[in-house]
């Protein structure tokens, strides 16, 4: 299926296109649908498919230290209030608003590793890893690694009370 073909199911499902990373760097061709996906769906609001294209981690902390260190450097910002917020607001997933950290980070393939992916917002999520391959993974799957992560006891780095 192309891009383009599922957009108009995006529409009618009230679902809104995001995209994290560096989409100058893809083809053309690629970058319009992109764009044109985005666009389509700006007004959608049930739900955000947030896409992670030509994306890396440190590239992204990289970018936002720029965005920061441009607003300290004009006066916008002040050294002494850069803070969570700040960092936050600059971030790829600042879009997604409360749903910008993910609570649970399903890696497939069997790698035990986060391969630079989101390495911000996740440092709070639970991580679950399965040997299954993207393309085989079931609705099956999904239901045991979020049965998996209801058993969690989440602290969000806290100490046991």
């Amino acid at each position: 299926m192309i891009f383009n073909d599922f957009v108009p199911d995006l529409v009618k499902n009230d679902v809104r296109v995001e995209v994290m990373g560096d989409i100058d760097a893809l083809p053309s061709n690629t970058q319009k649908a992109v764009r044109r996906a985005i666009t389509l769906t700006r007004e959608c609001q049930s739900m955000v498919l947030n896409f992670a294209l030509n994306y890396g981690g440190q590239q992204e902390i990289v970018n936002a230290t720029r965005q920061i260190a441009t607003l300290v450097q004009s006066g916008q910002l002040a050294v002494e209030d850069i803070d969570k917020q700040a960092i936050e607001s600059v971030l790829a997933t600042h879009q997604l608003g409360e749903y910008a950290m993910p609570d649970l980070m399903i890696r497939t393939s069997g790698e035990l590793r986060t391969s630079n992916f989101m390495p911000y917002q996740l440092a709070y999520s639970e991580l679950y890893f399965t040997d299954k391959f993207w393309p085989d993974f079931t609705d099956d799957d999904l239901k045991t690694a979020v049965l998996a992560y209801t058993k969690r006891d989440r602290r969000f780095g806290g100490l046991k009370k």
